[in-house]
């Protein structure tokens, strides 16, 4: 992290996040940090938070559930800076919880001390907290609520803080105070150390709190600035399933509004989910109760329908897709990733499953499942049929009720069916196959071996009628 206005450059950036509560108001076996918001973890997003600043490393104080919380963030971790991971138990405190980091806190650097279950605070909001803190004084993030119950009171005199004190050790007149403290700190790392050693637990709570550590800056002559915000969303916390909703709802707010300021038409903006990150260009529409997971990106005058659940997909200009369809993708960015050219139309009730490539203008109609699979400019799978691990060649016609039959028990193999082929309804390709060019399969057929171009291939039981028949009775 580099400069200020004089030119110097400012202290590293090391995170610690308080992540040790049990949580018992969410009535789960889950740790609270672990419960998701817009589909990632409530911690998560404090993590991914620190990686915007550029943090040098990443502390995370854990407690109940400790395996789990550590297992779920080591899974996701980038790289991009050092992560730690220390235990608090058991839990005394705030205080407490952050001596637990002291052993793996230069002394060199900023700490920024976050809450786990804060997930919606933002990096520029950080970031001037930090440059409040300059390295040289303690800066707390502040809030005024007008109902400021459970919080910890910012105590001023005229315009410096003296000391914040908590809810149940304030007097009648600093219960008076709307000013509240939101958990979020900065402060030099090495005055951190020395005043976390000096806590004590002499409160009501008998616990020891990080807050009594302004008290002791003060005393000491190290200036105690407070960076106050109003936007209550980005200090609120999560500590039962109606605060997560509400949580959720707030988040997904933003998103649609952001959207709406790019030009997206959204039917009802409180009717949209965006659980990862959706790109759009101009003129896209999205109908009412739709999801988007991972990366998506949706092209010039892309319309979704409603009820559609769209993960790690990109949809190029011009394609429709209809109510109640399903792409899941697989990992971003990789081949797996779902994609669909200019103009197609797929739905109503079509699933396109991880590898599936459409071309431009392919249709994918209701009730169709597409693996594995490339489809070219024109190709139609229009009803009830599946194409799994198959190529598929322009303008191909491939009937109701047909699938490629790409496992043997053991291994998957491919359909490959070329350019202007007609595919009867009814029919099983049984892979490895290929349908020539310009052939027609008539309908029911079951195939095995690969068809001429240009054939009309049938292969199916020969009719028998037989007269006068009678069903068994009793």
């Amino acid at each position: 992290m580099t400069g200020n206005s004089s030119n110097t450059t400012t202290p590293p950036v090391d995170v610690v996040i308080m992540a040790a509560g049990k949580g018992t108001r969410m009535k789960s076996k889950l740790p609270k940090v672990l419960h998701r918001l817009a589909g990632r973890a409530l911690l998560q997003h404090v993590v991914d938070t620190a990686a915007d600043l550029s943090a040098r490393q990443v502390t995370v104080i854990t407690g109940h559930g400790a395996d789990e919380v550590e297992s779920a963030l080591q899974a996701s971790a980038s790289g991009e800076f050092v992560l730690n991971f220390v235990r608090q138990e058991p839990q005394s405190g705030t205080g407490h919880a952050v001596q637990q980091a002291v052993p793996v806190l230069g002394d060199d650097g900023i700490v920024v001390v976050l809450s786990g279950d804060v997930p919606l605070m933002q990096a520029d909001t950080l970031q001037h907290l930090i440059a409040a803190c300059a390295g040289t004084r303690l800066a707390l993030l502040t809030i005024d609520f007008a109902d400021p119950s459970g919080y910890g009171r910012v105590v001023r005199v005229g315009d410096d803080v003296q000391a914040i004190v908590e809810q149940k050790d304030a007097t009648p007149a600093q219960l008076a105070i709307h000013e509240v403290y939101s958990g979020i700190m900065a402060v030099p790392a090495a005055q951190l150390k020395r005043w976390l050693a000096r806590l004590d637990n002499h409160n009501a709570q008998q616990e020891y709190y990080l807050t009594q550590i302004v008290a002791f800056a003060v005393a000491d002559g190290v200036p105690v600035v407070a960076h106050k915000i109003t936007d209550a969303v980005q200090v609120a916390g999560v500590n039962s399933p109606v605060q997560l909703a509400e949580l959720e709802r707030a988040f997904q707010r933003r998103q649609a509004e952001q959207l709406m300021e790019q030009g997206v038409r959204l039917a009802d903006p409180a009717r949209l989910d965006v659980r990862g990150r959706l790109q759009c260009a101009q003129d896209v529409s999205i109908d009412v109760n739709c999801v988007f997971e991972g990366e998506v990106s949706l092209g010039d005058g892309v319309r979704v329908g409603a009820n559609c659940v769209i993960s790690n997909a990109s949809i190029a200009a011009g394609a429709v897709i209809h109510p109640f369809t399903h792409i899941e993708g697989g990992k971003p960015g990789g081949k797996d990733a779902v994609e669909v050219g200019a103009g197609a139309l797929i739905g109503p009730f079509a699933r396109l499953r991880p590898g599936a490539k459409l071309g431009a203008e392919v249709h994918i109609g209701n009730f169709v499942e597409v693996k594995n699979s490339t489809l070219a400019k024109g190709a139609k799978a229009n009803h009830l049929a599946y194409l799994g691990d198959a190529t598929v060649g322009e303008r191909v016609n491939y009937g109701a009720g047909s699938i490629t039959a790409n496992y043997d028990g053991a291994f998957k193999h491919r359909t490959i069916i070329e350019a202007d082929v007609h595919i009867g309804s009814n029919c099983v390709l049984i892979a490895p196959v290929t349908i020539g060019a310009g052939g027609t399969v008539g309908g029911g057929s079951t195939l095995t071996k690969n068809t001429p171009p240009l054939a009309l291939t049938v292969a199916r039981g020969r009719q028998l009628s037989i007269l006068k028949w009678k069903r068994p009775s009793k």
